[in-house]
């Protein structure tokens, strides 16, 4: 049946589907009697959760696009990585009560350069190449990856242990430790780069045909990649500094956007994968506080299930080899 829907179908069913989940976590269980307080409460989640989605969505669909690869994302490649360093680097350098600390604009805005200059180096070596190895790309990601992660840990080892417990809530996901003096700066930030993403959906589905014949069609390859791997970099700041990294999430929505839409054009892509995300968090979210009770947290849960499916696509890509 859903092979007989056209496209724009497709986004209007995923859309009433969306809209139901995210009603079904705002009004699930609700107290009447203190209906406010549980509303607002779920609304301030429901907020970073739609900013969150909508970043790992976007920010997939393009480092996919610019890397002509449906396995790799800016997570996995070390991203997350180089965050959590810049966040470590700062308290071990200036103090866990230094300016550069606690003004979180002044902060985010120090991490944001820290990641446009990392995905700036990144660039030099994936995009200057023609030869675009996909298992090159991974192994370096992985390099990238273990190696701030263990700069972390071995500056986290030598701080104090009270700045150390400044950092821990970034280390892990959660919407229960939201930054809210964020939102506003990031929910700007991030519709003005949603905006900028459909603008350039015509470059970004000739990009996906592949270097060369971007080039062949007349785009000027190096330039537009280098502003799209600035806005991967500002993206992941986003979805990282409001609730901490969340590795396969985005591996896992593009993925299943692809594979329902059936489509390469991102004025489909782009929506469908933006759409699934919300899904994901939700109806995630939702099962984290009412089947286990907020036992655990929804980063554990996306990235076991993201994990599996990563090594089903690479097992996948041999058998297509």
């Amino acid at each position: 049946m859903l092979n007989k829907l056209n496209s724009k179908h497709k986004l209007i069913l995923l859309s009433v589907v969306t809209i139901l989940i995210i009603l079904l976590y705002l009004f699930y269980n609700i107290n009447p009697a203190i209906l406010e307080y549980q509303l607002t409460g779920r609304l301030r989640k429901a907020i970073a959760m739609l900013l969150v989605g909508s970043s790992i969505a976007v920010s997939t669909v393009i480092f996919q696009t610019i890397t002509n690869n449906r396995i790799l994302t800016p997570s996995i490649i070390g991203l997350d990585a180089v965050y959590m360093f810049i966040k470590t680097s700062l308290i071990f350098f200036f103090g866990s009560t230094s300016v550069v600390v606690l003004n979180d604009h002044l902060n985010f805005v120090i991490t944001l350069v820290g990641m446009i200059l990392f995905s700036l180096f990144l660039f030099q070596i994936l995009f200057k190449s023609k030869d675009q190895n996909v298992f090159f790309i991974l192994l370096l990601g992985i390099v990238f990856g273990t190696f701030f992660s263990s700069l972390s840990s071995f500056i986290e080892m030598m701080i104090d242990p009270e700045e150390f417990l400044s950092i821990q809530s970034a280390m892990f996901a959660s919407f229960s430790a939201i930054n809210e003096k964020l939102l506003m700066m990031s929910g700007v930030a991030l519709i003005v780069m949603i905006v900028i993403a459909f603008k350039i959906r015509p470059y970004l589905d000739v990009l996906s045909l592949g270097r060369d014949h971007a080039i062949n069609l007349g785009v000027n390859y190096i330039r537009v990649t280098r502003w799209l791997m600035v806005m991967v970099a500002l993206l992941v700041t986003i979805s990282t500094a409001l609730v901490g990294p969340i590795t396969f999430l985005g591996l896992l929505v593009v993925n299943l956007a692809h594979e329902f839409m059936k489509q390469f054009e991102h004025k489909y892509i782009l929506p469908a994968a933006i759409l699934i995300s919300w899904m994901s968090l939700f109806l995630g979210q939702w099962v984290v506080e009412y089947i286990f009770d907020g036992n655990t947290e929804i980063s554990i849960m996306i990235n076991f299930i993201g994990g599996i499916y990563f090594i089903f696509l690479i097992l996948k890509g041999r058998k297509v080899a």
